[in-house]
C-alpha cells in the first residue's frame, strides 16, 4: 500500500509539475543557480603602449530580454541594428577604469551619456583611449584625454558598423582617426511596396560551386535593396580637434585600412552581383589603394563573386586575395595569389606567391616571397626580420620562419613547425610593441632578440613561461615558467630585459588577479584585489583524471566535487559535459591542454552550477576523433565517440565517485550533436541535455565541423553521424535547448524541431525550449535563467534520488485520504 501510495504521489507531482510548466512563461532557478548569473566577471584589459596604464572593462554577464527585442536586421550573413548601423556583439562594456601600473591609483571615465562601450582602443602615444558610445538610435565616437582627464564627443553623425568589422580606426601617427560614417543614418528604408514584385531566380552555370550552409543570406530583390542601403558609409579623416574631412564618395565599403604612415588607405568594396547563396565577405569586390583625399593611387584586384571556390577549408580565391600593409613600411601593400587554382590537393611547387608594391604606387608588383603550403600570414619587425606563417589542413601542419623581407627567399630558417593540433610544441605567442610609425610590430631587442609567451602545455598540464628568442642563432631561453600551485600568464612585457611584466594568477582557491613580477628583485606586486566571485562555492577543487581508452589513446577530464561529498556515503549522480574534436595523430590528441591549478570557474554557461545540487561533474573529458594517414577522423566517429564516453564513464565508476544508472551527459552545439550520438548508439548515461545542437547532416551537404568531404562524397559517413537517421534507437530522455535566431552555419533551429518531431513521433522521451529572440549562444538573463532552470528541473528529474518514503508523511493528508479512497474505489481522480 505504501509503495503504491508513493508512486502515485510521485506521478502527480509529474503530471502537475508538466501542465505548470507548459503555462507558466519565464522561469527561475534555486538561489544558488540566480547568484551565479549575477556574480561579477574579472574585467578585459587593455594596456596602453607605454605600459603606465591598464584600461579595466567592466563587463555584464547578461542583458535584459528587451534588450533583444530592440529592432534587428539579418542581411548578406550579418545581423545589426538598423537604429544604430551596427553589428550585435558581445563585446560591450558598462564602465571604462584606467588604472595606473606604478602607483595603483585608479582612474573613472565620467560625463558619459548611458550606453554601451564597445571598440576600446589605445592611440599610440598612450594620450588618449577611445571607444564608441552605442545608444538607441545612435553610435558616436567619444574620447578620453589622460592629460587633461576630459572625455569628448569626437562625431554626432552615427558610425556604420554593419559591413565592416571596425566603424573607425587611429591614425598610426595619433592625430586623429578615419571613420565610416552611417550616410543613411536616420533616412527612410526602402518600403516593399515599392519594390516590383517579380520572381526570384537563380540559375547554376554547370560549373562545381560547393557552398557550406549559411544563414541570414539575401533572399530577394527587396533584401538587396536593403543591404545596400545599410553597407553604404562614407570614410572622413577626423582630426583631434573635431574637424572631419571627408575622403572620396560614399560606397558599400568591405574594409578599409591605414598606412602606417597614416597617408593611404587599403579599401575594399563590395561589388554586384549580389549572391543568395553566400554571405557577403564572398560578393565580389574591389580593391583599391587611395590616398587621404580618396583618390584612387593603385587598382589592386577586381575580385568576381566567388561561388566556386574549391572544396577545402584550405581553399581560397584564384588572384589577388588578403590584402595588408607592411607594418615596417610607411606605406607597403602586400597580397597572396594562389598558384594551385585556389586548391591545396592540386600539385604544386609553391602553393601561394607573396607580391609587393610601394607608394607612389606607380611601379609593376614585385614579387616578395614564394610560399610552400598556404600563406598565413607575417609578423614584421624591421627590414632584417619578419616571421612567415604557412598551413596546410590535409596533414594540420603550420609552419613558421624567420626570414629577411629584404630577400624572403633566401637564408629562410624553421622557427616552429607543428600540427597546429600540438599545444605541447606550441612555440607561444610573440609579443609586440609599437614602432616609431605607431603600429604593432614584433618586439625586438638588440637587434636578435624576440619574446614569446604561452601556455606551456605539458603532460603534468599548462605551465605558462616567457621566452627569449635568438634570431641569430635560432635558439630559446627560457625567462620564466608559472609554478604550482598557481596557474600564472604573462598579460603584457613592461621592459626590454623581459624581467619585469604584468601576470594574471589565479590558483585553486584564489580567484585571478592581475600582479606585476619583477625577476630581478624576485618581488610580485598585487595590482588587482577583485572578490570571490563566487562566495557560495568557495572551496570547490578540480581535480585532473588522466585514463586510457580501450584504444590506447590517453584521455583527461576535469572532476568537480559537490562541496558537503563524502566518499563514506557511497557513488554520486554525476553530469557530463564535453565536445569532440578532430585530430590527425593519436599522441597529438592525448595531450593535456588545461592547468589543474587553474581557478574554478562557476559560469552559468556550463555544467559548474550544478554542484549546488549534490552532484559531481565532470567538465571536458575528452572526446577525441582520430584519423591518422590516409583515414579521415570521421570514418569512425561512432566507434571512437563511444569509445571514449565510455572510458569516462568507467573512471568515474571504478573510482567509486559515480552511480553507472545516475550519469547524464550533455553539450552545445557540436556538443548537442555528440549527446544525440550517444543517447542513440550506448547506453552509458540515463539522460541528455543537447543545446543548440544540428542532428540531420544532410542539411549541412557541403562539409560541417572539420568534414571537408561533402554528402555524396562520403554518403556512409553523414548518415552514420547523423542521429536523425537512428532516432529509433534512443532509449533514454533528452533536453533540447535551441535560440530561435541561431545564425550558427549548420545549426538551423530547424535542427532542433525536426528532431523532436521525430523523437516524439516515435513514442520516445524529450522536451524541446525554444528560446524567443536568441541566437547560437544566449544571451538575455531572462532567457539564461531559464535555460539553467530547465537543466536544473531535468537533472532533479533524472539524476537525483526519488523523495524518501518519510517525505511522504509531509504531504498534505486531505490529497492522501482523497488518492487511498480513490484508490480502492478505481477512480481516476488525476
Amino acid at each position: 500500500m505504501r509503495n503504491w501510495l508513493f508512486y502515485c504521489v510521485i506521478g502527480w507531482w509529474s503530471i502537475t509539475a508538466i501542465a505548470a510548466e507548459q503555462s507558466a512563461g519565464y522561469q527561475s532557478p534555486s538561489a544558488e543557480l540566480m547568484n551565479i548569473v549575477d556574480a561579477p566577471l574579472i574585467p578585459k584589459s587593455k594596456l596602453s603602449a607605454d605600459g603606465r596604464w591598464l584600461a579595466l572593462l567592466k563587463r555584464e554577464r547578461v542583458v535584459p530580454l528587451n534588450e533583444l527585442k530592440l529592432p534587428e536586421k539579418a542581411l548578406a550573413g550579418v545581423k545589426f541594428n538598423p537604429l544604430t548601423f551596427m553589428r550585435k556583439s558581445s563585446r560591450v562594456y558598462s564602465e571604462i577604469e584606467l588604472k595606473h601600473v606604478e602607483t595603483g591609483s585608479i582612474v573613472s571615465l565620467k560625463g558619459l551619456p548611458n550606453g554601451k562601450l564597445r571598440d576600446v582602443s589605445w592611440s599610440s602615444n598612450s594620450q588618449y583611449i577611445s571607444f564608441i558610445v552605442e545608444q538607441k538610435h545612435s553610435a558616436t565616437l567619444w574620447l578620453y584625454d589622460i592629460k587633461t582627464r576630459q572625455t569628448k564627443q569626437m562625431t554626432t553623425t552615427s558610425l556604420n558598423g554593419v559591413v565592416t568589422k571596425n566603424a573607425y580606426k587611429w591614425l598610426p601617427d595619433s592625430s586623429g582617426f578615419v571613420v565610416n560614417f552611417a550616410v543613411n543614418h536616420g533616412k527612410p528604408l526602402m518600403s516593399e511596396k515599392s519594390q516590383k514584385l517579380a520572381p526570384i531566380v537563380q540559375q547554376s552555370s554547370g560549373v562545381k560551386a560547393p557552398i557550406r550552409t549559411y544563414q541570414n543570406l539575401l533572399k530577394n530583390a527587396q533584401d538587396e535593396a536593403e543591404f545596400k542601403f545599410f553597407a553604404q558609409g562614407q570614410l572622413a579623416k577626423l582630426r583631434l580637434n573635431g574637424q572631419a574631412k571627408v575622403i572620396g564618395k560614399p560606397t558599400y565599403l568591405k574594409s578599409f585600412s591605414v598606412s602606417p604612415d597614416s597617408t593611404n588607405l587599403i579599401v575594399g568594396m563590395i561589388d554586384t552581383p549580389f549572391s543568395y547563396q553566400l554571405p557577403y565577405q564572398r560578393f565580389a569586390s574591389v580593391w583599391q589603394v587611395w590616398g587621404m583625399t580618396g583618390f584612387p593611387l593603385y587598382q589592386l584586384a577586381l575580385q568576381p563573386l566567388a561561388d566556386n571556390i574549391p572544396q577545402g577549408f584550405d581553399s581560397v580565391r584564384v588572384g589577388a586575395r588578403d590584402f595588408q600593409w607592411r607594418k615596417d613600411k610607411g606605406a607597403t601593400v602586400l597580397w597572396a595569389e594562389a598558384q594551385d587554382g585556389g586548391d591545396m590537393k592540386n600539385a604544386a611547387e609553391y602553393h601561394d606567391h607573396l607580391y609587393t608594391i610601394s607608394a607612389p604606387f606607380k611601379r609593376e608588383p614585385e614579387l616578395f616571397a614564394k610560399v610552400k603550403d598556404r600563406f598565413s600570414g607575417i609578423q614584421w619587425v624591421d627590414d632584417n626580420i619578419a616571421m612567415l606563417t604557412e598551413w596546410q589542413f590535409a596533414n594540420r601542419m603550420v609552419r613558421t620562419s624567420v626570414i629577411s623581407p629584404r630577400n624572403a627567399d633566401d637564408r629562410r630558417v624553421v622557427f616552429s613547425e607543428r600540427s597546429y593540433n600540438d599545444a605541447y610544441k606550441h612555440p607561444g605567442r610573440f609579443v609586440t610593441e609599437k614602432n616609431d610609425l605607431g603600429v604593432d610590430v614584433l618586439k625586438l631587442v638588440g637587434g636578435r632578440y624576440l619574446f614569446l609567451r604561452g601556455d606551456g602545455a605539458s603532460k603534468e598540464g599548462n605551465k605558462p613561461f616567457l621566452d627569449r628568442f635568438d634570431v641569430k642563432t635560432n635558439s630559446t631561453t627560457r625567462l620564466w615558467q608559472s609554478e604550482a600551485p598557481y596557474y600564472e600568464r604573462v598579460r603584457a612585457l613592461l621592459d626590454d630585459e623581459g624581467m619585469r611584466f604584468i601576470t594574471l594568477r589565479e590558483s585553486k582557491l584564489e580567484q585571478p588577479n592581475f600582479f606585476i613580477r619583477d625577476l630581478t628583485f624576485d618581488s610580485l606586486t598585487q595590482l588587482t584585489r577583485f572578490p570571490h566571485p563566487y562566495p557560495k562555492f568557495k572551496g570547490v577543487t578540480k581535480e585532473q583524471l588522466k585514463y586510457q581508452r580501450s584504444d590506447g589513446v590517453e584521455l583527461t577530464g576535469n572532476l568537480y566535487l559537490p562541496l558537503n561529498y563524502d566518499p563514506s556515503e557511497g557513488p554520486i549522480p554525476v553530469l557530463m559535459w564535453a565536445y569532440p574534436l578532430e585530430y590527425k595523430n593519436k599522441i597529438v590528441a592525448s595531450q593535456v591542454r588545461e592547468s589543474p591549478y587553474a581557478f574554478p570557474y562557476i559560469g552559468y554557461w556550463g555544467p559548474m552550477p550544478y554542484l549546488a545540487k549534490g552532484i559531481a561533474v565532470f567538465d571536458d573529458p575528452k572526446m577525441p576523433i582520430i584519423g591518422e594517414g590516409t583515414q579521415q577522423p570521421n570514418d569512425s566517429f561512432r566507434t571512437q565517440l563511444i569509445a571514449s564516453a565510455k572510458a569516462a564513464v568507467d573512471i568515474l565508476v571504478d573510482q567509486g565517485i559515480a552511480d553507472p544508472d545516475r550519469i547524464a551527459i550533455a553539450g552545445h552545439s557540436y556538443g548537442a550533436f555528440m549527446v544525440a550520438n550517444l543517447l542513440a548508439h550506448s547506453d552509458l548515461f540515463v539522460a541528455g541535455i543537447a543545446r543548440s545542437g544540428a542532428y540531420n547532416r544532410s542539411l549541412t551537404p557541403f562539409g560541417f565541423q572539420g568534414e571537408e568531404r561533402d554528402f555524396w562524397q562520403a554518403q556512409n559517413q553523414y548518415n552514420d553521424m547523423s542521429p536523425f537517421f537512428h532516432v529509433d534507437k534512443i532509449n533514454e530522455p533528452m533536453l533540447m535547448i535551441h535560440g530561435k535566431k541561431d545564425p550558427n552555419s549548420g545549426t538551423f533551429p530547424m535542427q532542433s524541431e525536426r528532431m523532436y518531431a521525430a523523437m516524439k513521433g516515435l513514442g520516445k522521451e524529450a522536451r524541446l525550449v525554444m528560446l524567443p529572440y536568441e541566437g547560437h549562444s544566449y544571451r538575455a538573463r531572462e532567457s539564461i535563467l531559464h535555460v539553467l532552470w530547465e537543466q536544473e528541473k531535468w537533472i532533479e528529474k533524472y539524476l537525483l534520488p526519488l523523495p524518501k518514503v518519510d517525505e511522504i508523511n509531509n504531504i498534505d493528508s486531505t490529497l492522501l485520504n482523497d488518492m487511498v479512497d480513490a484508490g480502492e474505489t478505481g477512480t481516476d481522480v488525476l
